[in-house]
């Protein structure tokens, strides 16, 4: 077919772009950084903390509480905007990967002028020039010239595909879509040749602008929203029936106890209106007091605190976080879809050993030099008969194998002296093979590379080890060759001849590729499992390949169950029911579609499972962002950097673990902080609704009050955010979905050693023998200050209770040296208001033995959450984090 290419002129320049629009992919509007902030309130804890600042706000400011209202408001404030500046500015980053798509140039055909535009300004209809190395900018056909296309970006396969005009219509050609042989596609770069492309699309309707507006779906609700969502809901009963009976107690206690049950003095009361007022009011307000101090104010901003430190911990390990509730997700996994290619393996295709013709196998260089004109015939077949080249140090041009063969024979290329090329005849889909006439020394030699199906049969004889040529014999060599293809390995012969002839040639060798494996895969696939994580490798290669490398990582093991390996054929076969009922047994998905990922994803997640996926082309996108955690690849394109949560810098597996470890770390944090900080929340609504019942109408002054929530609420939040991951937590199963934050251990240790430092503190203020030794006598200013400091030690020794489940209170401490600054520092600040503080925190200077046994009682809640351990462990019920 017949095209002209003259180009466009200025009027078709402009009919185009109004009927078909402009090469620019349209993007949802993004939030502003304030409405982004807005958004963030409607997270559960918040929302219970708004309910209580709002009627903290008004029924107690008339008490001057105003503390208590900072406190909340301050926590609120802090925790939505370091998330919100989090979320922004990394969005920020990733539009900026997105206008360097824009900063592409093309060089452009128009009105029989060619000049270079930039990619955004390309219109259907455009005459785009091609050559190696430049990205397609658009959808099209080519129309003129031969093409290496490299698709990974849309496909996921390393192999590249050839491009070539159709006879008739560029419709025509043999294969749709991707496999279509004439169609070239936007994001694909050329690796080889040159020619010439008309655009039939642009912007939102390309295959790549398609798969970037299908990333900005809504996604599924994250398991750690999902988890907060119902510890709201359990705070928020708690807390309503607490207060509920606080109020009841507390106008049975005016009404009915002060009354002595007199029932007319109780009919008095009832009938006397402003008194009933009055009361109602103070009843009221204690029992807002109640849910205010049952809020865990400090949850939010620990979270966020504890997400962004492991953040920027995690960029050590090539992890960078975009979205930071995906860190927390990571933890939480049930199975995980992954690429094969750049991620179980390198990336790229290398030699990994040569055979002779009979059957030797050299795997490492030495072996091969050993056979000297065996392995000079193998360099010149790799030098000399190639589409690649070198640029300094850097191969460019010709197919992988190509590169992969110039890369093999690269320490030797300045080795050989005065070879002439006489020519070279490229790899063509026609001939599928590459020729080159050379001259050695006067000699001329015939190279030749191609498959081995195709160079065998010309081959009548084969160099040995001394350079003699001997006849071939082929039989043995295709029975190894088959063993070969088995381990996924890519073969390429070389063959030469002193003639100009294609047929009797002497075999030099046999090339085996491969994309290896990464050393780390296997160890990374194994602890990923051994976390009770299912892990299903997607690749496009075909069944026999996949199974190979699924062998070799250790995905498929002996006796391996029924559909351990799928193809995408197989899967186009079953509904959706049918591949529910087999998913924990698929292991492998081979020749696989990009619809396929999403499928899966989809699926698993109806199942219940929280889902993970991994890729770098514009194909993977809508899967990355469907995905609960989408871990998109470093090298990857920027439309799969901004569908995912997390980018795996150095695109390997291993990293992945390092996320899921980090993962259950920050879940485990988060617990501890809140069995921290609910048990101190249950001592203090214990003691504010059963003191007044005492005689002490406040055991804690505001300005005391305001220290504790600091330290709850702010300082205890940065504490836990530093606990170190251990590798144990890896040999833990998952937890599910909708697994409660708190569990049944924890709900036990918030309520005994609740129960147990309420009851010491109210012993501490009741009993004869404190009141005698801390002299109440002389004035309460003095045992007050005793008792201020005992509420405040025993949340700081609490504090290693909250740490671990464990007898040995004291591991792993020291990983954690932020802890142990912070609670130092809780202490030396609390012995400098005990002697400083004065009126102004209702302290007086307490005797050193008197501080010593305030220490030693308080030190009692460690033996006393030991002996509720070694029970549970005596009842065979353990417990964990």
């Amino acid at each position: 077919m017949i095209y002209d290419l003259r180009g466009l002129n200025k009027s078709e320049i402009e009919i185009s772009r109004k009927k078909h629009g402009p090469n620019i992919i349209s993007k949802k509007k993004r939030k502003g950084f304030f409405s982004q902030y807005l958004t963030s309130f409607g997270d559960p804890i918040i929302k219970i903390l708004l309910i209580a600042l709002a009627v903290n706000i008004i029924f107690l400011f008339k008490n001057s509480d105003w503390y208590e209202s900072a406190g909340i408001a301050i926590a609120v404030v802090l925790a939505t905007f370091i998330s919100t500046i989090s979320e922004y500015g990394s969005e920020s980053a990733f539009e900026k990967l997105q206008k360097e798509v824009g900063s592409v140039k093309c060089r452009v055909k128009r009105n029989h002028t060619l000049i270079q535009i930039p990619q955004t300004e390309i219109v259907v209809g455009d005459i785009v020039l091609l050559q190696a190395g430049e990205r397609i900018p658009a959808d099209g056909h080519i129309v003129r010239g031969h093409l290496s296309v490299d698709q990974s970006a849309l496909n996921g396969e390393s192999k590249e595909t050839e491009k070539y005009p159709s006879e008739k219509s560029h419709n025509d050609v043999a294969g749709t879509g991707l496999l279509s042989k004439s169609e070239l596609f936007q994001g694909s770069v050329v690796c080889d040749g040159d020619g010439a492309m008309i655009v039939d699309k642009v912007g939102n309707k390309t295959f790549y602008g398609n798969l970037a507006i299908e990333v900005q779906e809504s996604t599924i609700e994250s398991p750690l929203k999902t988890r907060l969502n119902s510890l709201a809901k359990t705070i928020s009963i708690l807390g309503y029936t607490a207060a509920i009976i606080v109020a009841v107690a507390n106008l049975f206690n005016i009404i009915v106890i002060d009354s002595h049950f007199d029932y007319v003095v109780v009919m008095q009361k009832l009938t006397n209106l402003p008194f009933i007022f009055s009361t109602l009011i103070d009843t009221i307000t204690l029992a807002i007091t109640v849910i205010v101090m049952a809020a865990p104010e400090g949850l939010p901003m620990m979270i966020t605190v504890v997400l962004s430190a492991n953040m920027k911990k995690m960029l050590k390990d090539n992890v960078l976080v975009r979205k930071l509730v995906g860190i927390e997700t990571s933890g939480s996994l049930n199975i995980l879809f992954t690429d094969k290619t750049g991620t179980l393996t390198k990336g790229h295709l290398e030699v990994v050993s040569v055979l002779n013709g009979q059957c030797t196998q050299y795997d490492t260089f030495d072996k091969l030099k050993q056979a000297a004109p065996l392995f000079n015939s193998i360099i010149f077949g790799c030098l000399y008969n190639t589409d690649s080249s070198f640029s300094g140090t850097k191969i460019i041009g010709g197919n992988s194998t190509d590169r992969a063969l110039l890369e093999y024979a690269q320490p030797f290329k300045n080795k050989y002296k005065n070879i002439i090329t006489v020519s070279h005849e490229p790899f063509s889909s026609k001939k599928k093979m590459s020729t080159s006439h050379i001259i050695i020394n006067g000699r001329h030699i015939y190279l030749y590379k191609g498959a081995p199906e195709l160079i065998l049969p010309r081959c009548k004889y084969y160099l040995d080890e001394t350079g003699t040529k001997k006849t071939l014999f082929t039989g043995s060599l295709y029975t190894a060759m088959r063993q070969m293809a088995e381990k996924a390995i890519r073969m390429i012969a070389i063959a030469q001849s002193d003639s100009s002839s294609e047929y009797g040639l002497t075999l030099a060798g046999i090339l085996c590729l491969r994309d290896e494996i990464r050393k780390e895969s296997r160890g990374a696939v194994r602890q990923i499992e051994k976390a009770g994580i299912q892990t299903v490798m997607i690749t496009g290669d075909n069944r026999e390949t996949a199974a190979a490398i699924g062998k070799e990582i250790g995905l498929l093991k002996n006796g391996n169950i029924k559909n351990a390996i799928l193809t995408s054929q197989d899967l186009m076969k079953m509904s959706d029911s049918e591949i529910k009922s087999v998913l924990k047994n698929i292991r492998i998905v081979a020749r696989a579609m990009p619809s396929d990922k999403s499928r899966l994803v989809k699926l698993a997640q109806n199942a219940g499972l929280v889902v993970g996926m991994t890729g770098d082309g514009v194909n993977d996108a809508p899967a990355l962002k469907r995905a609960d955690v989408g871990f998109a690849m470093g090298t990857g394109t920027e439309v799969a950097k901004e569908a995912g949560d997390i980018v795996i810098v150095d695109n390997n597996i291993k990293s992945i673990a390092k996320s899921v470890l980090y993962g259950r770390t920050i879940f485990k944090s988060i617990r501890k902080f809140i069995i921290f900080q609910l048990t101190m929340n249950f001592c203090a609504v214990s003691l504010s609704v059963i003191c007044p019942f005492l005689g002490i109408d406040a055991p804690l002054t505001v300005m005391q009050m305001l220290w504790v929530n600091m330290i709850m609420d702010t300082l205890a939040g940065v504490a836990f955010s530093g606990e170190p991951p251990l590798h144990q937590y890896m040999e833990e199963p998952p937890k599910k979905r909708d697994a409660k934050i708190i569990n049944l251990y924890m709900y036990s240790q918030i309520l005994f050693t609740g129960l147990y430092t309420s009851a010491l503190c109210i012993i501490f203020l009741k009993s004869k023998f404190s009141q005698e030794i801390f002299l109440f006598g002389n004035g309460t200013d003095y045992f007050m200050s005793a008792f201020f400091s005992l509420f405040i030690f025993a949340g700081v020794f609490n504090s290693l209770n909250a740490r671990t489940y464990r007898l040995k209170l004291f591991e792993k401490l020291s990983d954690n040296k932020l802890f142990i600054i912070i609670m130092l520092f809780v202490c030396v600040v609390q012995i400098i208001l005990i002697y400083s503080g004065g009126t102004i925190f209702r302290t007086a200077p307490l005797q050193w033995t008197h501080l010593a046994i305030i220490i030693v009682m308080a030190i009692s809640v460690i033996p006393a959450d030991l002996a509720r351990k070694i029970l549970l462990r005596l009842f065979g019920r353990k417990g964990h984090l």
